[in-house]
């Protein structure tokens, strides 16, 4: 992208956690670069949240509108990815941050709820990526979509959401690929621990903060800004010769699985050279 043209950005699930997070880090990046910033911010309902994430960006200096959108429905994705070239003007980046679980055993896991989900965590990235398509092959744009490490990692419990996560990687390395060509840049993020407000009820209790802490070797909990600044760079200039490929951004977390197997060397087990 060129930096004396304006930042023409779509963002899902703007109304909070990392989506709030991703258009702030917008408008920081837009300022470093001396940008100006056209911010399309979308959620899943009109909301209080979603008007003040507006405002603040507005009152910032950038232009910024609030877009409504059932991720669920292939008309409201084509209708959202028109709505935000217009609103923009065009489009330099697709940042797909929307997404839900469903927690349930895969044994009785119901059909709707697995549909849902993949509806939202997958169908919608690449029926939007379709409907911005002639926009940011005119711009060169970049996609990059929020997956998870529990697309490399099965997570009990949570149903269908690590299948659709998996599936979501798969997605956006289907379409670095094909979109190359176009100038199109296409890559995922992978969140670890992370504390949001989907996960508030979660870090609320101390106790289960610290073991979950303990786990990660970094010893601390990520947070949406952490997600933020990895999505934004991912889109800049800086970054423009990846694509196709998946930022695990999990503290070290998914690398520890052999730290946890009994019977390590005793030198390995006091941070020495085993």
């Amino acid at each position: 992208m060129d930096e004396a043209q304006p930042m023409r950005a779509l963002v899902t699930g703007a109304a909070g956690g990392m989506g709030r997070a991703t258009c702030l880090e917008l408008l920081s990046e837009a300022r470093r670069r001396g940008q100006a910033l056209h911010v399309a911010a979308a959620g899943s309902r009109a909301s209080p949240a979603l008007d003040a994430l507006v405002a603040e960006l507005r009152a910032a200096g950038a232009s910024a509108s609030a877009h409504v959108a059932d991720l669920s429905d292939p008309a409201a994705c084509a209708r959202l990815g028109k709505e935000a070239v217009q609103s923009c003007g065009g489009l330099d980046a697709f940042y797909s941050v929307a997404g839900m679980l469903q927690p349930a055993p895969l044994a009785t896991l119901a059909l709707a709820d697995w549909q849902r989900v993949f509806d939202i965590d997958v169908r919608a990235t690449w029926l939007l990526a379709q409907a911005v398509y002639p926009a940011l092959r005119a711009s060169r744009g970049c996609i990059v979509a929020v997956a998870s490490v529990s697309a490399i990692h099965p997570f009990p419990g949570l149903g269908a959401y690590s299948p659709a996560k998996a599936a979501l990687v798969m997605l956006c390395r289907q379409l670095a690929q094909e979109w190359a060509a176009d100038g199109i840049r296409v890559n995922t993020v992978s969140p670890g621990l992370v504390h949001t407000p989907l996960t508030e009820a979660v870090y609320a209790d101390a106790d289960l903060r610290q073991r979950r802490e303990a786990v990660v070797p970094l010893h601390r909990i990520g947070n949406a800004e952490d997600v933020a600044r990895a999505l934004v760079r991912l889109t800049s200039p800086d970054f423009s010769y990846a694509t196709g490929i998946d930022l695990r951004l999990d503290g070290g977390l998914c690398d520890r699985v052999l730290a946890t197997v009994p019977g390590r060397p005793a030198a390995a087990t006091q941070g020495q050279p085993a």
